[in-house]
């Protein structure tokens, strides 16, 4: 399955210019961060109104490609993202997730994450100790390594795409507006 699907299929009504342009985002910020391979640390950007930061710094027309720029004047609702960098130091994602606060000036934000995932049956059979669940997981066949990039808007809008290690091609990367509900909500939550 594509990250297409969801957009083009004619049983689901077409989605708000805001959804798309963040569906859109979304794919493109996973694309970025799978040029740097697997194995990477979580990463967090800000999603902003194109045309909005325009209007606040007009320089950087001169540092986006010039059919951003015209995108960006053509509808309002085109994001431009902008990673965070310095992030906290923090001992998980929950933790990061609880510190992140936005100005009113961020229209919404994503997240990329990897992950390790096993089938439910094997899930069941881990060690409860951490050290030898975590031994478990990194040697069990069937494990599947997932990166995971989920954003969401100010507004309400969500989208998420996943791609697997195994199948590790921009054709084969899954999208759709509730793939990881839990990480969803936990990233809305940081607009409270």
């Amino acid at each position: 399955m594509t990250d297409e699907a969801p957009l083009s299929d004619p049983d689901q009504p077409t989605p708000e210019p805001a959804a798309a342009f963040l569906a859109e985002s979304v794919r493109e910020i996973e694309r970025h961060v799978s040029r740097g391979g697997w194995d990477g640390p979580v990463r967090v950007f800000a999603l902003v109104g194109t045309q909005a930061a325009l209007e606040a710094e007009p320089g950087l027309a001169a540092q986006l490609a010039p059919e951003v720029v015209a995108a960006a004047r053509a509808d309002a609702a085109h994001l431009t993202s902008v990673e965070q960098e310095g992030l906290p130091q923090v001992e998980s994602l929950e933790e990061l997730l609880g510190v992140l606060t936005w100005p009113d000036t961020v229209d919404g934000a994503a997240i990329v994450v990897e992950r390790v995932v096993l089938p439910t049956a094997a899930e069941d059979a881990m060690p409860p100790d951490p050290g030898e669940a975590l031994a478990y997981l990194m040697g069990h066949p069937d494990r599947q390594d997932v990166r995971i990039a989920v954003g969401v808007l100010r507004s309400g809008p969500a989208w998420s795409v996943l791609r697997t290690r195994a199948h590790d091609d921009d054709a084969a990367v899954a999208g759709g507006p509730d793939l990881v509900p839990g990480l969803t909500e936990a990233l809305r939550a940081t607009f409270l």
